[in-house]
């Protein structure tokens, strides 16, 4: 019955409740004509009276066919109101978020934001997934974190210029500052020529070192494990090594690179073509403010990131 409206259901479950018309209309906030005018709409939709009025004092009942149009209208008005709480929460940052993220940024930058997220809105439904291919794609996901950009229809911020360390064995280098040209045939174990890892070999290149790749694995505390075992040293971006809290093994040392290399960008997309959530985007706002944090704590290590 496409004549039926929520307002005239709501009008004649105030009658029903209230059993006359004056305090229906107190209740809904009409005046009495108001309501009247909305219960005879109803009327004539539905094809006959929904109210049977006595007149006088006496109040109004419902008749048989007003009883059928209560029943289903009291379970439409339910609907509505539980429609309406559920964007009314949506619209407060509630629902469902689905992020795409890699290795570095879910051990260091992705648990304080989602810890925010859900202080703020514990509600929320975070979704997360992790995976590093060389061409990734965003999909259905509502962001998503990569040390690069993306091509396609998406958008993006940089979160952060993340410098490469290098990380080695205790007393394999004197403490301080390590030039490139002595990475030059050095043992060193490094990620798999993906992402960024071809770029940055090709940049130690072009400074004159041709370290000597023994081992390839894309796990950073494989790696770290195989520092730790003396089998070569490795070239690493700072969230790696924050994560894996090298600074405090007595195994391993990290030394800055002189001249340093160029820094690995961290960027969180999102698609341009969809409308953001307010969670998304809200999600969005925190990334930038843990990004600005960790930046802090790159050029004051003391400092931790909240």
């Amino acid at each position: 019955m496409p004549d039926v409206e929520l307002r005239h259901l709501a009008a004649l479950a105030a009658v029903a409740d209230e059993g006359s018309f004056g305090r229906a209309a107190a209740r809904l906030g009409y005046t009495q004509s108001t309501v009247s005018q909305q219960i005879a709409a109803l009327e004539r939709a539905v094809g006959g009276p929904v109210f049977d009025r006595p007149g006088g004092p006496k109040p109004v009942r419902i008749t048989p066919l007003g009883a059928v149009v209560l029943g289903h209208g009291r379970e439409l008005l339910a609907q509505a109101e539980r429609l309406a709480d559920a964007v009314d929460r949506f619209n407060a940052g509630e629902g469902r978020i689905d992020i795409g993220t890699f290795q570095s940024v879910s051990n260091v930058i992705l648990p304080a934001v989602v810890r925010r997220l859900r202080d703020e809105h514990p509600g929320c439904d975070i979704r997360l997934s992790e995976e590093e291919p060389e061409q990734p794609r965003i999909g259905d996901l509502d962001l998503l974190f990569y040390d690069g950009t993306l091509d396609g229809d998406v958008e993006h911020v940089k979160l952060l210029d993340e410098p490469y360390l290098l990380v080695t064995g205790r007393g394999v280098f004197p403490d301080g500052p390590v030039r490139l040209e002595q990475l030059d045939q050095a043992p060193m174990v490094a990620w798999p020529l993906t992402c960024d890892q071809p770029w940055m070999e090709r940049a130690l290149e072009r400074s004159g070192a041709r370290p000597r790749v023994v081992f390839r694995s894309a796990i950073n505390d494989t790696l770290l494990s195989m520092v730790r075992a003396g089998l070569g040293s490795a070239v690493l971006p700072w969230l790696a090594i924050r994560a894996a809290e090298v600074q405090s093994d007595h195994r391993l040392r990290v030394h800055e690179l002189r001249p340093s290399l160029p820094p690995r960008e961290i960027h969180l997309h999102w698609p341009a073509a969809r409308t953001r959530s307010p969670l998304a985007a809200r999600a969005i706002a925190i990334a930038i403010e843990v990004a600005a944090e960790v930046a802090t704590q790159i050029a004051n290590p003391t400092r931790p990131v909240a």
